[in-house]
């Protein structure tokens, strides 16, 4: 098929990682544009579970066990869900990772949630962008930026 007829997708599939210590952090999600849409209580419903992102399930892999808020997460994978609101949102871990969007979620499945203030941006994000920054030897967090949001968790890895 010659290039100028390849149609790109509009939420590609993509993923960020980083080594935090010993952990490798994978993160695996579908990334939709802004486009012009209205993004926040528009496209992405206030107080509704969402998969933040696009098509199937965003999905977050630890390589080793962590703790959040002083709370212990064995290693693994996990589907990672939000509840966007006005001034804050629920992030979720769920046991359930593999499901198209957040159709099947089930709160009964959620290991942890997260409660977190979402912070304005000067500049767009034209593209849902998830980064995994280390904040230090054995300390990171999870950044998600979308339009002119960005909210995050931090985690430390635990120690064995």
């Amino acid at each position: 098929m010659p290039k100028d007829t390849v149609v790109k997708a509009k939420s590609p599939r993509t993923s960020a990682m980083e080594m935090v210590g010993d952990n490798h952090v994978h993160i695996d999600y579908g990334s939709p544009s802004v486009r012009g849409r209205n993004i926040w209580n528009g496209l992405v419903a206030y107080g509704q579970v969402w998969a933040t992102g696009a098509h199937k399930a965003t999905w977050i892999e630890f390589s080793s066990d962590i703790k959040i808020n002083n709370q212990l997460i064995p290693k693994g994978k996990y589907g990672f869900f939000t509840i966007p609101d006005k001034n804050q949102w629920t992030l979720i871990l769920s046991k359930d990772w593999d499901m198209h969007l957040a159709d099947a979620y089930k709160t009964e499945s959620d290991i942890i949630r997260i409660i977190a203030k979402p912070k304005k941006n000067k500049s767009l994000t034209e593209s849902l962008k998830y980064q995994v920054i280390k904040t230090g030897s054995d300390k990171g967090k999870v950044e998600i930026s979308w339009e002119y949001l960005t909210v995050s968790f931090d985690f430390m890895n635990a120690k064995s």
